[in-house]
């Protein structure tokens, strides 16, 4: 199974510059306060703040600030009333493109992400025109620098629970049943492995090849840039197969 998987096929993540670290902290900041009123501030009885927990040890959010934004949501040091919203449309190409985020006020949310989309010549949607092509993941992939044995990740992820797994030379990507993400998180956690991330996500069914199309595939860029960098959106999945130089953090 070498060579690219699925998910590094599809993924498109900013190059992580000091500036656009401190803005994930902030969004993962924003998760940790929802789930802390949702379910309260302690991890081992609130399964969504473990994993967001795990997210923001993930992306290497220090421990003071993951602290900090937990304190802080429960004690309502931040009183603004979020909500959960999500966008969907096409990008150039007829990509499919789904924005989740996270605000406090919805029309200035849904106004910036509409005008995002027609800078860049794709086109905002109405709710389901995309999310059709896509399934809901557990999605965690670990750090496969020492060349993990194949077969022994198989083996562990699966009996953790697991859907699937792929490998490749970089990274091992496992995925799960949205309900079982928790349990097999915390099953590949506890055995010592190490995530450069772990996350629900939108997994499509099928792709739009662009590796051949450069002047497209940069507008797609372009467009995905855009929706990461707005301060109310938490995360943003596509269909597109973008040129592999393209994609490097």
């Amino acid at each position: 199974m070498s060579g690219h998987n699925k998910w590094s096929t599809i993924k498109h993540k900013k190059a992580k510059t000091d500036a656009q670290r401190g803005k994930i902290f902030t969004k993962i900041g924003r998760e940790i306060a929802m789930a802390v009123r949702e379910g309260g501030a302690d991890p081992a009885t609130n399964s969504k703040l473990r994993d967001v927990v795990a997210k923001a040890k993930a992306a290497n959010m220090p421990n003071d600030n993951i602290t900090r934004s937990i304190k802080k949501a429960a004690g309502d040091g931040d009183s603004a009333n979020y909500k959960e919203i999500t966008y969907e449309g096409y990008a150039p190409g007829g990509v499919a493109v789904i924005v989740e985020a996270v605000t406090d006020n919805l029309n200035r949310t849904a106004s910036e992400i509409r005008h995002i989309f027609d800078k860049c010549g794709g086109s905002l949607g109405a709710t389901g025109c995309v999310s059709w092509m896509f399934e809901r993941k557990g999605v965690i992939e670990l750090n496969n620098e020492k060349n993990l044995d194949e077969e022994e990740v198989m083996m562990l992820a699966l009996d953790a629970g697991a859907d699937d797994v792929e490998v490749d030379e970089e990274s091992v990507v496992i995925y799960t049943d949205p309900g079982e993400f928790s349990a097999v998180r915390e099953n590949l956690e506890n055995a010592g492995c190490t995530f450069f991330s772990a996350e629900r996500a939108m997994i499509p069914d099928n792709t739009v090849d662009l590796t051949a199309n450069p002047d497209v595939a940069e507008a797609v860029i372009r467009l995905l840039d855009l929706l990461e960098d707005n301060d109310d959106t938490q995360d943003v999945f596509h269909n597109a197969e973008l040129p592999e130089e393209e994609e490097e953090e």
